[in-house]
C-alpha cells in the first residue's frame, strides 16, 4: 500500500468542475482534500488565477508510477493540452504528485527525471505548503524540514499558485 500527497489545480474554464472531475476520478482512493483556495499564477503570471487544493490518496496496489499515470490520467480526462512553449502556461487541470510514502510509512526518495520525489518545487510553493498544512499540521518534507517552516519561509510571489 502506497500514500500520495497530490497537488490539484486549475485556471481554465470550469475550474471548480475540473477539481472536483479529478476527486471523482481519484474515488475511493481519496483520504483527505484541503480546501480550495484561489491564487495567483507561478512561473507564468500571463494567465488567469488557479483553484488549487491537495489530495491525501492511499491505494494498496499503486507504486509511485501508478500515483503518476494516474495523475496524467486525470489531466488528460480534464482534456488538457500541454504547451511546449509554456511549461508553467494556463491548463484546465494540473495534478502533480508531490510526496509518496511506501507501506510503512517511509517517504519515497526518486531523483528520476520523469518522476522526482519528493517534488523539487514543492518547497517554495505556497499553493502547496499552505494546504497541505491544513490536512497533515505535522508534515515533513524530506531534505527540506518541517512544512510550517518552509511555508513561512515561501514567497508569496514566487510561490503562489500554479
Amino acid at each position: 500500500m502506497t500514500r500520495a500527497l497530490l497537488s490539484l489545480g486549475s485556471n481554465l474554464g470550469d475550474r471548480s468542475a475540473y477539481l472536483k472531475g479529478a476527486l471523482d476520478g481519484l474515488g475511493d482512493s481519496v483520504v483527505v482534500v484541503s480546501g480550495i483556495s484561489e491564487t495567483p499564477p507561478w512561473g507564468d503570471a500571463d494567465q488567469p488565477a488557479y483553484l488549487n487544493a491537495v489530495v491525501l490518496v492511499t491505494d494498496p496496489a499503486a507504486d509511485p508510477r501508478a500515483w503518476l499515470d494516474r495523475a496524467r490520467a486525470l489531466e488528460t480526462a480534464a482534456e488538457r493540452v500541454r504547451d511546449p512553449e509554456r511549461r508553467f502556461g494556463p491548463r484546465t487541470l494540473d495534478v502533480d504528485v508531490i510526496m509518496v510514502w511506501d507501506a510503512d510509512g517511509t517517504p519515497v526518495i526518486s531523483d528520476d527525471p520523469e518522476l522526482t520525489l519528493p517534488h523539487p518545487r514543492a518547497h517554495v510553493r505556497a499553493f502547496v505548503l499552505e494546504p497541505w498544512l491544513e490536512i497533515q499540521p505535522d508534515a515533513t518534507l524530506p531534505g527540506r524540514g518541517p512544512v510550517a517552516d518552509l511555508r513561512k519561509a515561501a514567497d508569496g510571489g514566487s510561490g503562489a499558485g500554479g
